[in-house]
């Protein structure tokens, strides 16, 4: 085991020594081969993937963007004896809820209408677990879960389900009510598959002060909205109007089913622009998608509640309630833009160079631990070379044998060394 100043002495001894690499230039069929297929193969990903396929001697920039939408469509809805549905029509006013929204557009497809709702007393609607009171009591004062107003005290009878006892609430009355006497048997709106939307896109790449939209190929406004989208026409790809069935179409989905109970649908606008071409190379690619999988069994589909509010002659409050069902198009933009750029290029090709130590590497291992005559080539690799003024390292064996001559030298010249 080494002594503790044998030790001292060795890191000493390190900080006295260098390293200079030594090319010793081996002759081997494999170790060559070997070295150059790995070479080979870095080059291969650095001209061919990251220099060509990724555009590494671009400078990239990320599209930012401005979108805006504008449905068009009129549906008429004759569902006798269902109120709000029985002879009416629906235009955009209508169906678009809310008007405008950033980047995203729902238009309305089915629809529960609750007509002339006012403040008051009335039943709560008995398939709400909370408003029975068979075996009961109904609490003043307390909140219905899940229903719609609040308990008065008194457990009366349902108009809607005979012989049942809910507890009378304070509430816009009446409650809505979900049956085959208050629902279309179909999705109301069916008719807004007719629908069209047209999505105006403003971009930029700030980096390289490129302003595109996604209006193109159009000499004017007729021209533009007589166009409908193809995206196997090579011009009307480039159309910014879309029919909302193929749309619906596109992202794989059929209209009726998903306009009974609503859904998401994602409409991408992709901007990936060589500007080392001519700026009208610049072109929008259009893609659509569900975002919503439409066989949940449980909370399925796109719904939400708003109601319009007014006031009849004698001042009392009034409103119709309507529960909306339909799709909600989210608009989304992506992209970016390359430009030639010397810098990219340079360090690109700078750290695909340095990859080729790889091979240096790789074959070192090879030939100094797998090959049979591996000693023979360690031999070879390694040359200790001692300077005049090396240092060299001594342990205390050394020094013990080093001081025994002088002690018998000095005993044969009588010398007492007690």
């Amino acid at each position: 085991m080494p002594q503790p100043k044998a030790l001292v002495r060795s890191a000493i001894g390190v900080f006295f020594e260098y390293d200079t690499p030594r090319i010793v230039h081996i002759r081997s069929k494999k170790v060559g081969i070997i070295n150059r297929l790995i070479q080979i193969t870095i080059l291969a990903y650095l001209i061919g993937y990251v220099i060509v396929w990724r555009k590494g001697y671009q400078q990239f920039d990320n599209v930012q963007s401005a979108v805006t939408t504008k449905v068009k469509g009129v549906v008429f809805t004759n569902f006798t004896g269902i109120p709000g549905l029985d002879g009416r029509v629906w235009d955009v006013s209508d169906y678009v809820v809310p008007p405008q929204e950033n980047g995203a557009f729902f238009v309305m497809t089915n629809v529960l209408v609750t007509p002339t709702q006012t403040q008051g007393t009335c039943d709560e609607d008995p398939t709400v677990a909370d408003a029975r009171c068979e075996n009961k009591t109904c609490t003043r004062g307390e909140p219905v879960n899940l229903g719609n107003g609040i308990k008065t005290g008194n457990c009366i009878d349902s108009t809607v389900d005979p012989g049942a006892k809910v507890c009378e609430i304070y509430a816009w009355c009446p409650v809505e009510r979900a049956d085959n006497t208050t629902q279309a048997p179909t999705p109301a709106l069916l008719g807004s598959e007719n629908f069209t939307v047209f999505i105006k896109n403003n971009i930029e790449f700030p980096k390289f002060d490129v302003l595109r939209r996604n209006i193109l190929g159009f000499d004017n406004d007729t021209e533009l909205s007589s166009c409908r989208f193809d995206p196997n026409d090579a011009r009307y790809k480039l159309c910014p109007i879309f029919g909302l069935s193929q749309i619906v179409q596109l992202a794989g989905t059929n209209y009726s089913d998903i306009a009974k109970g609503g859904g998401v649908i994602q409409v991408i606008i992709n901007w990936d622009c060589n500007l080392d071409l001519d700026v009208s190379e610049c072109l929008p690619e259009y893609s659509f998608r569900r975002l919503d999988r439409g066989d949940f069994s449980i909370s399925r589909g796109f719904n939400f509640r708003y109601a319009d509010h007014y006031k009849l002659e004698n001042g009392t409050g009034q409103r119709t309630l309507y529960k909306a069902w339909g799709i909600r198009f989210l608009v989304s933009v992506q992209g970016q833009a390359g430009k030639f750029f010397i810098i990219p290029l340079l360090l690109n090709f700078g750290s695909g160079i340095a990859l080729l130590s790889i091979a240096t590497v790789i074959c070192d291992i090879v030939v100094l631990y797998l090959l049979k005559a591996r000693s023979y080539y360690k031999d070879k690799k390694y040359l200790d070379v001692k300077g005049e003024d090396a240092y060299e390292v001594m342990d205390d064996r050394h020094d013990d044998d080093s001081d025994g001559p002088r002690q018998r030298r000095n005993a044969g010249n009588g010398e007492d060394n007690s």
